[in-house]
């Protein structure tokens, strides 16, 4: 009975201490809040690291890709003239391309991820699609146009090539087919460190630079089957044919590269997993009634824009509707990383009605 009294007292001072802890935790919260920092926003200097440390993988992966492509466009064009062969031009103004798009992609690594500002301030995440396109533009009329142009002044004019010219094409051809190769296996090794599949490719400068090395690879080897047949047959029209295939597989690769660039400048939703589960997300908070419409747009690599038009449970305050926006925006970037620009519309009607009223329907620009 003694200890009773020792007991409570020992109980109301944890209690005290409990109390004076979460106290100090809250305005911890509360000041975090007030300044403008989030949970969030803690964790960005960690995904910023690991964004910086992905884009230097790329650029070495391009700087690779560079240097292979300087080394074997001045043999190619050497030997070819040399050898006077059509063929091996056409493979000489395809590394020519490759160098200037490994160019205009380490420019677009190096300016996407400049910061936002007044000017932009959605940031220019955006500039790695834009260099992307140039670089699909430059493979079309660089390589591939000249590549057709050469095997058609083939057809038309014949070529005439000696035993030497012969060999050093091919020797050429052989070497450049090793380090292409080796360029490939280095930009399919981070494909694979990355994660592998489409995921990977999702960066625009790594996916390039594959299409760019596996192209090369095949190229090359239809370059060395039409040298190889002209050499025993006699007949121009094998290397002419080879040069021509090299144009349109090249024009193939353009388009392709092209297209994707050409959907994510203009603005590209995310894939329709994530746009589920941020669906999903905002119809389990508890003061939302219902998620009437949800769009999303890719403003980067890995920064994306989300509008949501949210129906909110009746009986809440305009205070109250302010804070539960803001907790709800928080809640939602802390679980999708990629959400880096959030905006609710708080609204009752119909997701039909809104749509048939929206700036995307009618044409008018704004919104809310």
């Amino acid at each position: 009975m003694s200890d009773a009294p020792a007991d409570q007292e020992s109980d109301r001072k944890k209690d005290h201490e409990t109390d004076e802890v979460s106290d100090r935790e809250s305005e911890g919260a509360a000041g975090r809040e007030a300044d403008g920092v989030t949970d969030q926003e803690a964790d960005d200097p960690a995904d910023q690291e690991s964004d910086a440390a992905a884009d230097r993988k790329t650029r070495i992966t391009v700087l690779v890709a560079l240097a292979a492509n300087l080394v074997i466009a001045a043999a190619k064009a050497v030997g070819g003239l040399i050898a006077g062969s059509p063929a091996l031009l056409s493979e000489a103004a395809h590394s020519v391309a490759d160098s200037l798009n490994e160019v205009f992609l380490l420019a677009a690594l190096r300016r996407s991820r400049r910061p936002a500002d007044d000017r932009h301030p959605f940031g220019y995440g955006k500039e790695r699609f834009f260099w992307s396109l140039l670089a699909a533009v430059g493979i079309f009329v660089m390589g591939a146009c000249f590549s057709v142009f050469q095997g058609v002044e083939a057809l038309r004019n014949g070529a005439e090539e000696t035993s030497t010219g012969y060999i050093v094409g091919l020797v050429v051809l052989a070497v450049s087919l090793i380090v292409e190769g080796i360029s490939l296996l280095r930009a399919l090794h981070q494909v694979r460190a990355q994660g592998g599949g489409m995921e990977a490719l999702r960066d625009p400068a790594l996916r390039t630079v594959v299409a760019e090395d596996g192209t090369a690879v095949l190229g090359v080897t239809l370059a060395i089957i039409g040298m190889a047949l002209h050499m025993i047959t006699g007949q121009v029209v094998w290397e002419a044919s080879a040069s021509i295939a090299i144009g349109l597989l090249l024009g193939y690769v353009a388009y392709r590269l092209g297209r994707d660039a050409r959907d994510q400048l203009i603005g590209e939703a995310v894939d329709p997993e994530l746009s589920d589960k941020i669906r999903e997300l905002l119809a389990a908070e508890p003061e939302i009634d219902s998620v009437e419409a949800l769009f999303t747009m890719r403003m980067g690599l890995d920064s994306t824009m989300v509008a949501a038009r949210i129906d909110l449970v009746p009986g809440m305050d305009s205070e109250r509707v302010e804070e539960v926006s803001v907790r709800i925006k928080r809640s939602l970037g802390r679980a999708v990383s990629e959400a880096g620009e959030i905006f609710l519309d708080i609204t009752d009607r119909p997701a039909e009605r809104e749509a048939r009223e929206s700036p995307a329907a009618t044409g008018e620009r704004g919104g809310a």
